[in-house]
């Protein structure tokens, strides 16, 4: 099987002869990982089970300064910081009266698709996904403390500027119907540490019925429809399951709710997970053979009946211990 036939297989929860897995690293990890092996050849080891090759969007904005742009929602960022940070919101009042929201059109770029279609091309065996906006990006407008207020004091006005994101969302998805990828992929943190940002409630009401019309989109032009998560999902997953998303991506065992076994044993005939390992615990906290213990725990458990890719929830950072970050490449290298 290819590495795209296996990605495939474990997404229709059928197991695999190897559990499909994806490697990311900062890159100062990845030199000390260099040092460690004495050259950069490790890296060619990695089987490329999935590729992000990006997306058909790159929006207008208008720099102001060094450290200063104002996005195509009017809203001015500081950008020498990471993240970057809005210092003034696009719309000042919650009414969308008198205000211009963008169209397809002002995120669409002709040389941003060509660039992805290339990569499509170079895939190879690959399974591929494309990059989409996300509704929580709603937050760009009016800022992220004011939209949480938003959600609660004025739900009529958050509930329209939603329904305005997942018109542009399904819009860029459509536009995409003639990219050969398997995957459509979108960010949204629907939680923090403890449970939903906005309450499991006000979640269902406000983007749920949202996310269920994004997903059939996906799936009409026969993409599977995946979704990076940081956070707890756990109080809204049986709605989660109920929108048609096939993938959640990160599953920080950290979190509320969020430990992968036990979300397999709930949930794992219906929807694939991508992630488990502990970035904030296993990796950086356990010793090496604890990390290699947890990695052989999530493969042999996970992957039961198909429905996993493995990963750590992050990326490894900069305090990964060596012996640690060696451990997770050899475990995953054996998969």
């Amino acid at each position: 099987m290819t590495p795209r036939q296996i990605v495939q297989a474990q997404i229709r929860h059928c197991e695999t002869p190897a559990v499909p897995y994806t490697l990311a690293y900062e890159e100062e990890v990845g030199q000390r990982l260099d040092d460690h092996y004495g050259s950069p050849d490790w890296r060619q080891r990695v089987v490329p089970y999935l590729i992000p090759v990006g997306g058909v969007c790159s929006p207008r904005h208008e720099k102001l300064d060094d450290t200063h742009h104002r996005d195509v929602f009017g809203t001015v960022w500081r950008t020498d910081e990471l993240p970057n940070v809005v210092v003034e919101a696009g719309l000042k009042r919650p009414s969308l009266d008198g205000y211009d929201f963008p169209g397809v059109d002002d995120f669409l770029d002709a040389d941003t698709r060509e660039a992805t279609r290339q990569r499509l091309a170079g895939a190879g065996d690959s399974f591929t996904t494309l990059s989409a906006p996300c509704l929580w990006q709603s937050w760009y407008v009016r800022g992220f403390e004011t939209t949480l207020m938003d959600c609660v004091a004025e739900e009529a006005f958050y509930a329209d500027l939603l329904a305005h994101f997942a018109d542009l969302a399904v819009a860029v998805i459509e536009s995409c119907a003639d990219l050969p990828a398997d995957a459509i992929m979108m960010g949204d943190d629907w939680g923090d540490q403890r449970g939903t940002l906005i309450g499991p409630q006000r979640w269902r009401r406000l983007f749920k019925p949202h996310y269920t019309r994004i997903f059939e989109a996906i799936h009409a032009q026969g993409k599977v429809a995946i979704m990076h998560c940081c956070g707890s999902a756990a109080e809204i997953m049986a709605d989660v399951v109920d929108t048609g998303l096939d993938v959640l991506e990160s599953v920080q065992p950290e979190a509320a709710g969020m430990v992968p076994y036990e979300l397999k044993r709930a949930w794992g005939e219906r929807i694939t997970f991508w992630g488990g390992l502990g970035s904030q615990s296993t990796i950086p906290f356990g010793a090496p053979q604890q990390v290699r213990a947890e990695i052989r725990r999530l493969r042999r458990e996970m992957s039961v009946g198909g429905g996993y890719i493995l990963a750590a929830a992050k990326p490894l950072r900069t305090e990964t211990h060596t012996e640690n970050a060696v451990a997770v490449v050899e475990e995953f290298l054996e998969s």
